[in-house]
């Protein structure tokens, strides 16, 4: 009879945590789905890997853009084409990243109409036209003759002394990332 008796005791301790389980599971749920909800209704476009804080990693594109004072124009771009996530990949990725002052050469009210939303498709297509699988120097880019784009088009690459240029942009500065390589360029690489 003792066997029984323990055996029903523990059956019911075990259904007991067993409810209580359930239950601490369905209120984290909801506790969740509201959290889910209220985030999305607040910010849906600030999600992904490019609104993740890490103090530890190297800094990526992304962020080395967003602390350039010559690349807002770029930034202000890459915001409206929403790629930021993009940016953030674990690559490795180069981008040619043009100055304020190679977007101000653009043709007047350029920038400015690229950064409509109706022109978001146009303005991300630009954007895939400065980056590039790969992480190569600068000196390493002269053995090339043209690179192959994430817009699915190629640029050529010209090399003039100890200068090099992609698609018409000299190559004015290198600057390393934790998922690539940025160079400065001093012109926008428009696709054909």
């Amino acid at each position: 009879m003792k066997t029984t008796t323990n055996l029903k005791f523990l059956f019911t301790a075990l259904l007991v945590v067993l409810f209580i389980s359930c239950k601490n599971e369905a209120n984290t749920t909801e506790q969740s789905e509201g959290t889910t909800k209220a985030a999305s209704t607040e910010a849906p476009e600030r999600q992904g890997q490019a609104f993740i804080e890490d103090d530890g990693s190297a800094p990526n594109i992304l962020q080395i853009a967003i602390g350039s004072p010559d690349h807002t124009t770029l930034v202000a771009a890459v915001q409206a084409a929403e790629l930021e996530n993009a940016l953030v990949n674990a690559g490795p990725l180069m981008v040619f990243a043009p100055t304020n002052e190679a977007f101000a050469a653009l043709p007047e009210g350029t920038v400015d109409d690229l950064l409509k939303p109706e022109n978001k498709e146009k303005l991300a297509f630009i954007l895939k036209h400065h980056v590039t699988p790969g992480n190569y120097s600068k000196d390493f880019l002269k053995k090339f003759k043209k690179l192959g784009q994430a817009s699915n088009d190629y640029v050529t690459v010209e090399v003039k002394g100890e200068d090099v240029y992609i698609g018409g942009a000299k190559i004015i500065a290198s600057i390393p990332a934790g998922n690539g390589i940025i160079h400065v360029v001093d012109k926008v690489i428009l696709p054909n």
